[in-house]
Order: structure tokens, then C-alpha cells, then sequence
């Protein structure tokens, strides 16, 4: 007589056990998920998460964007797609991102240049865009870039059209450009910190473009204007050269002994000097004739040589 309700008892277990048996194994909560799709899966959101793991459940965020699941959300979501997950504390959430690239600033600005070149702006304006926070895409995104609504204001170079980006995954956005085209004059600057007394080589300076605004009266704008100068004031690197801080190469340099020339009479007579100043060719300098201790004043001909005319007065007895 007590064998019926342990034998009931079985009986209503086994159905309980082989339930158990055919449930799904437990889904693993992913606290992070990356995506690189326009779509959220039930996958992206659980290790094991059953049958309807390719299932969408909603667009992913926009490149370089994230969004959050709190607990709530995914307990409907498991619920609503039969995944065997339950949460342990609560505050169980999902990161869910996205990654992505901004367009090159670049590359906006070169297709705006060449746009407004052919509305008349100057090719080698600068363009401004005050404010412009380039359009993300998806990070290995093939993408292309177009304008529309192109005008422009003159005077005063204002401009104002829409930028156009397709990119793979990402559909097309759409974004007002507004700005203005600065005119921009040539500059010829340092390429190196350059210190007084050399003579500017090919290698030190390079032609830039600099917005004329900034560029002061009197900056050298051609390479042949610097190149072979010699410098009468320290440069900084990017500096512009002025015309005023350069000179011919000195030839007599300050201090250096020198060989002073002077013609009497068919002969040439030659001293030795010291030059108290550096100079360039058929500049005047004066010298210290080492062997009376007069100064004179000399034209330098040629490097370490000082010609003194016929008669010349020292310096000192002036």
C-alpha cells in the first residue's frame, strides 16, 4: 500500500526532469558588445543565446556612437526570443558600440576648393569652416564624398553648400557647410632654427602660403630672394624671412685677419690687418693695420682681402 505514492511521485517527476533535460543551456550575458552592422542581433547580446541568435532586435548606433541595455531591457529581450537567461544581481547592462572613423578634415576641405574654384575663388585660398565636426563612419568604411546647393557671396568669399557622404553600412548623411575663402599670399620660411651668420642653403627654407592678413610688408616670397643670403639675425623653424635680415655672404669676417692691398705708383703694396667689422663683397670696412695700429677704411674684394685707396686717412685721425 505505500508503494502508490512514491510510484505518483515518479511519475510526476519524470516530465519536470525531461524539461529540464530538453531546456536550453544557460546564456552567458555579454557586458560589451561591438558591432560593425547597421543591425543588433540576439547574439550580439548572449554566449549561447538559442535558436533565434540572428534575430534583429534593433539598428546599431551610429558610427562612434554607443548605447546602453539596462536589466530591464534585457530581460524582455531574452524573454521575447525564448533565450534561458536570467539575471544574478540586477544591475546587470550591456555597452553596445559601434566603431567608427571621421571623414578627413582634409578631404572636405579639398573638394570645397575644387568647387569654388570653378565659382572663381582662388585655388590657393585657405578655407574656413568655423565649427565643422567632420561625419563619422563606419571604421573600414568605403565612402565617397559629394556637394550640393554650392553658392557663393561676393565680396567677401562667403560660401554655403551640403556635403554629401555614402558610405557602406552607414546609408547617406547629409551636412550644411557654411564658411568663407581667405586669400593667402606665398611666404618663404625657415625649415630649421638657423643662427646669425649663415648663409641660407636650398635645404633651409621652403615656400608656404599664409593668409595675406598676417603676412608683414617686407617678408621674402621667392626662394631666390633667401637662398645664398647670409643671416643678420637668428631664426626660429616655420619663421619668415624679412628682407631686412638678409645680406650678401660676408667675405671679411669680424676679427679675422686680412691682407690689406694698396697701389702706388704701378706697385702694389700689401699689410697685414685685422677687420673690425665683417663684410660683404664691395662693402667698406675698417681695419686695424697691424704694423702702424691705424685704422683705415678699405673695400673688401675678395675673401680674407681689403683694397685701401692711394691716401687713405686713418680712421682714428679723422
Amino acid at each position: 500500500m505505500q508503494r502508490r505514492p512514491l510510484l505518483a511521485l515518479a511519475a510526476l517527476a519524470l516530465p519536470a526532469r525531461a524539461q529540464a533535460q530538453n531546456a536550453p543551456p544557460p546564456a552567458i550575458l555579454r557586458p560589451h558588445a561591438l558591432l560593425d552592422g547597421e543591425v543588433l542581433r540576439v547574439g550580439d547580446l548572449f554566449d549561447q543565446a538559442g535558436p533565434h541568435a540572428e534575430r534583429v532586435i534593433a539598428a546599431s548606433p551610429q558610427p562612434g556612437r554607443r548605447m546602453v541595455l539596462e536589466v530591464q531591457n534585457i530581460v524582455n529581450i531574452a524573454r521575447q526570443n525564448g533565450v534561458n537567461w536570467r539575471p544574478l544581481t540586477g544591475t546587470e547592462r550591456v555597452v553596445i558600440e559601434r566603431p567608427g572613423r571621421t571623414v578627413p578634415r582634409a578631404e572636405i576641405e579639398a573638394l570645397l576648393r575644387d568647387e569654388l574654384t570653378r565659382h572663381g575663388i582662388e585655388p590657393e585660398m585657405e578655407i574656413e569652416l568655423p565649427g565643422l565636426i567632420p561625419p563619422m563612419i563606419p571604421a573600414q568604411a568605403w565612402f565617397q564624398l559629394a556637394l550640393e546647393g554650392v553658392s557663393v557671396e561676393q565680396p567677401g568669399a562667403r560660401f554655403q553648400a551640403t556635403l554629401v557622404v555614402l558610405a557602406d553600412g552607414a546609408g547617406t548623411q547629409r551636412m550644411r557647410l557654411a564658411g568663407r575663402a581667405v586669400v593667402t599670399v606665398p611666404v618663404v620660411v625657415a625649415t630649421r632654427r638657423l643662427a646669425l651668420g649663415e648663409v641660407i642653403g636650398p635645404n633651409d627654407a621652403r615656400l608656404a602660403r599664409l593668409r595675406a592678413e598676417r603676412v608683414r610688408p617686407g617678408q621674402a616670397q621667392q626662394l631666390a630672394q633667401v637662398v645664398g643670403q647670409e643671416l643678420r639675425r637668428p631664426m626660429a623653424a616655420e619663421q619668415g624671412f624679412a628682407l631686412v635680415d638678409l645680406g650678401p655672404p660676408s667675405i671679411v669676417q669680424k676679427n679675422a685677419l686680412v691682407t690689406l692691398l694698396l697701389d702706388a705708383g704701378g706697385l702694389q703694396l700689401t699689410a697685414q690687418g685685422r677687420a673690425l667689422e665683417a663684410a660683404a663683397r664691395g662693402a667698406t670696412v675698417p681695419v686695424m693695420n697691424l704694423a702702424s695700429r691705424n685704422i683705415v677704411e678699405g673695400v673688401a674684394v675678395a675673401p680674407g682681402r681689403v683694397r685701401v685707396a692711394m691716401g687713405a686717412i686713418p680712421v682714428a685721425a679723422r
